[in-house]
């Protein structure tokens, strides 16, 4: 009964809705803002060198940066881009890519939302997300209720469970060890750091982001390196398959087509979480450098680019390259057959310690998404914490031993109900969100360090908390 409701949802969701609204919403963005992710990624690049100043009442540009990517950067880099490819074929990476490039504007727009109507909670530390924009900026609390009880089911609970079955799958199959145990070890750890709150969080997500990214992309350039005579074909096959040109002569070119598009606008969303809502949750925790919302947004674009251009882009490299070696597996499975493949019994082992670091990173991020929404609901406070933490790893402990695919159809079907609020708030907003990445950009060209002044703003009058850009 279950699975055939998430499966109904899932289907209006996915084949109708959210590919239209996802697309459109980021066309529309980058239009409107002169192909930003073109044209300011450079600048984006310069913001991530002077990110690690923070302040009391915030964490660094830098540390929301590596707590959004740990976040991002799970299981939909690596077991989401094989079931992507088994399920939408190759091409599935170039709607992958797609989506990724638009989404790169959205993000621009949610991250600067989040930061102009970002509030202090009791403890002086920075708070807001799509849950308090919609509130305050929209004047919708509805809305803001019914976006914080999505994301909670899903990243606090769902995308957990999706993390440890991954882990799980992973050590599973290179070591044979017993998901039970396994999944016991993810959850007494996942409690030991989140006990800690956002700011804990982020000091470990600063620490293992950089190094578990840096370490993946070493080994994924490697397998690039030595198959790159087989590089222009791969490459011709994603973007055959993306259109279906290889289906062509047996009359199925728009099921293969409309297969590639659901299975890499899917898994890419799920990667990249741009128009999603959840990365802005903590892009306004930070205080940025410069001292704008803009300036945030740009590091979050940053981001997109980085976890589907970049790191999704390797996977798939990894499996693609490996041709008939890459075996058919079941998610994180095929990953580790097709590194084997490349390099040699260690890589199931590589892979399998990737996923560890990968994913564990990503449900604590996750958890801080979550965090930010039950002080919302529950008006800031912080006695729910505890029994939502105890919520947070029962559900860990779920996934690691739960059938995958339930995991993931509920972690499709979550995602995009949260995914659907928030693009109707973000093109409510977005005459606003563009005013205010214009004002950065008109300083910037002025040769000024950008500065948000609030009262050149008049329709925010009264509905950002004051002292927090003064």
């Amino acid at each position: 009964m279950l699975e055939t409701l998430v499966n109904l949802i899932n289907a209006l969701l996915w084949q109708t809705i959210l590919i239209y609204g996802l697309v459109g919403a980021g066309i529309f963005f980058t239009l409107r803002l002169g192909f930003i992710q073109i044209t300011h990624l450079g600048h984006a690049t310069q913001l991530m060198r002077i990110s690690r100043q923070g302040s009391k009442d915030g964490l660094s540009s830098f540390q929301v940066f590596c707590t959004s990517m740990a976040a991002r950067v799970g299981a939909g880099n690596m077991a989401g881009v094989a079931v992507a490819i088994t399920t939408g074929g190759p091409g599935a990476i170039f709607w992958m890519w797609l989506i990724a490039f638009l989404g790169m504007a959205t993000s621009m727009i949610e991250s600067t939302l989040a930061q102009v109507f970002k509030v202090r909670d009791q403890d002086g530390q920075f708070r807001g997300g799509p849950s308090y924009y919609m509130t305050v900026g929209l004047g919708q609390k509805w809305m803001g209720v019914l976006f914080a009880i999505f994301l909670i089911i899903a990243f606090g609970l769902v995308f957990n469970a999706v993390q440890a079955n991954t882990i799980t799958g992973a050590m599973n199959a290179v070591f044979s060890f017993d998901p039970n145990i396994v999944g016991v070890v993810i959850a007494l750890s996942s409690g030991l750091v989140i006990a800690g709150g956002l700011k804990k969080v982020a000091k470990v997500s600063e620490i293992i982001v950089p190094i578990m990214a840096l370490a993946y992309l070493t080994i994924a350039f490697y397998v690039v390196a030595i198959n790159i005579e087989k590089l222009p074909d791969v490459f011709m096959l994603i973007i055959n398959s993306a259109f279906g040109w290889h289906e062509a002569a047996s009359g199925g070119v728009a099921y293969a087509i409309a297969q590639a598009m659901k299975a890499g606008i899917a898994r890419g969303l799920f990667s990249n979480e741009a128009g999603m809502g959840s990365a802005a949750n903590v892009a306004a925790s930070a205080t940025p450098n410069p001292n704008h919302p803009a300036s945030q947004g740009f590091i979050q674009m940053f981001g997109v680019f980085v976890d589907t251009i970049v790191i999704c882009t390797a996977t798939a490299a990894i499996i693609l390259l490996a041709g008939d070696n890459a075996v058919s597996g079941d998610g994180i499975g095929l990953t580790i057959t097709a590194l084997e493949s490349h390099v040699g019994s260690w890589g199931g082992a590589f892979i399998a310690g990737s996923i560890v670091l990968f994913c564990f990173t990503s449900i604590i991020a996750n958890y801080s998404y979550a965090e930010t929404n039950i002080l919302f609901l529950s008006n800031n406070n912080k006695r729910v914490l505890t029994p939502f933490r105890l919520c947070v790893v029962a559900m860990v402990m779920f996934g690691a031993i739960a059938k995958i695919d339930i995991v993931w159809n509920l972690a499709d079907a979550s995602m995009g109900l949260m995914a659907l609020v928030n693009l109707v708030a973000l093109l409510l907003l977005s005459n606003l969100a563009i005013k205010v990445i214009k004002d950065y950009q008109q300083q910037k060209k002025a040769g000024k360090i950008p500065t948000f002044i609030a009262k050149d703003f008049p329709e925010l009058d009264g509905k950002i908390e004051k002292g927090i850009w003064e």
